[in-house]
């Protein structure tokens, strides 16, 4: 799977089916006692931008903890978020009240990581399945059985097991249910939050083909949310990488794969086994990150990954990077931005900022620069190189 990275997705420059912007949720941490109080707050998700286009696919990937399921678990609005926007097909949802949310509910459905906990044992997989079309009537009572026995030989089940329940199915069978269910009420996105991680890897590469399957034939757009690199370099046009709640590069898949520019990717994307490097001889050195992860209650100053990073100056810890567009598709955060054994001595955001090299306000500098915050790519972008703005 890992050879093969075609894609049968929609152009990435399409029209954005989801547009998330300035996202952010705090989980609330409550004090012991009769009177709880809240005394701090777990920042999960801190303000992640990013846009999935009509058919199309993005891949968030990042270690566990770094907020990507939360993300997915926020745009399907189980969580209410804490601040920014998401707009689905130009409206923005996040703030919507139960029931102006339920016409969305059909568009935007999601795949959990566990197909067995995802998966009600008590039920049938009829019922399962035939749920959401008798909640949202749409199709008569008569025709529900019909359906479900339509969408598990879609998935690649017998569809005369309609009436058997989950404990009788594989993971894998259970997890093509669970696909089935979330197919229901023919949405337009699917989160997938790692929908084969839990799965035997002989059963992961036919999931995995099963929805892009799904994707050509419906044209269904993915929030692809996953840790495994392969299976999202193979699925998804786009990947974003997510760090202790935000997203510390952006961009096309053949320019994260192999010209990153963040160290955090670069540290991830050296853990991958390189099959055609083994076969010609020699490894690929290991990036070995130093310490451990720091907590989303009290983050670091600055830069998040700066604890962590080998490249971190003073300017690291006084001043947050932005998320800097550095090519036609490629956005990145980090002051020494670079490919690997090319990142620079001096930060290449001080000018942009109006600091000098350790984060200061800089006097003779000029007004800090208004850098490109929207979620998807403008048309003009910052050379790191040359150090100036390019127009294509």
């Amino acid at each position: 799977m890992g050879a093969d990275t075609s894609s049968t997705v929609a152009t990435p420059a399409g029209e954005p089916i989801l547009e998330v912007d300035n996202l952010r949720m705090y989980f609330p941490i409550k004090s012991g006692g009769l009177i709880r109080r809240t005394v701090g707050h777990v920042q999960a998700v801190d303000g992640v931008s990013f846009q999935v286009p009509v058919g199309g696919a993005l891949g968030l990937v990042g270690e566990s903890g770094c907020g990507k399921s939360t993300t997915g678990r926020v745009i399907t609005r189980l969580y209410k978020p804490t601040g920014g926007a998401i707009r689905f097909d130009g409206r923005d949802i996040g703030n919507l009240k139960p029931r102006a949310l339920k016409p969305f509910r059909r568009d935007i459905q999601m795949i959990f990581q566990d197909p067995y906990t995802s998966l009600n044992p008590r039920h049938t997989v009829g019922s399962i399945i035939g749920a959401p079309l008798a909640i949202h009537n749409l199709v008569p009572k008569k025709q529900i059985l019909s359906r479900v026995q339509e969408l598990l030989e879609v998935v690649g089940l017998n569809p005369e097991h309609y009436n058997r329940y989950p404990h009788e199915f594989s993971g894998g069978q259970r997890q093509r249910i669970g696909i089935a269910r979330a197919l229901t009420l023919q949405p337009k996105l699917l989160v997938a939050d790692e929908p084969v991680s839990a799965l035997d890897v002989s059963i992961q590469a036919q999931v995995v083909n099963l929805l892009q399957d799904i994707q050509r034939e419906f044209g269904v757009a993915f929030l692809f949310i996953a840790h495994d690199l392969a299976v999202v370099r193979h699925f998804c046009p786009e990947i974003a990488v997510m760090y202790l709640g935000k997203i510390v590069e952006i961009g096309e898949r053949d320019r994260i794969y192999r010209h990153a520019n963040h160290p955090y990717t670069q540290a991830l994307l050296s853990a991958v086994p390189d099959v055609k490097q083994a076969a010609i001889g020699g490894r690929r050195e290991r990036i070995r990150l130093e310490g451990d992860v720091p907590s989303p209650i009290n983050p670091p100053s600055g830069c998040r990954f700066r604890t962590r990073c080998p490249l971190a100056q003073e300017i690291c810890a006084r001043q947050e990077p932005p998320l800097l567009q550095i090519g036609p598709r490629h956005k990145v955060a980090c002051h020494f931005a670079g490919e690997l054994g090319q990142h620079p001595f001096k930060p290449v955001t001080a000018r942009l900022l109006g600091v000098d090299d350790q984060g200061n306000p800089d006097p003779g500098a000029g007004p800090p620069t208004e850098l490109f915050t929207q979620p998807g790519f403008a048309d003009t972008w910052f050379d790191i190189k040359g150090r100036s703005s390019v127009e294509p």
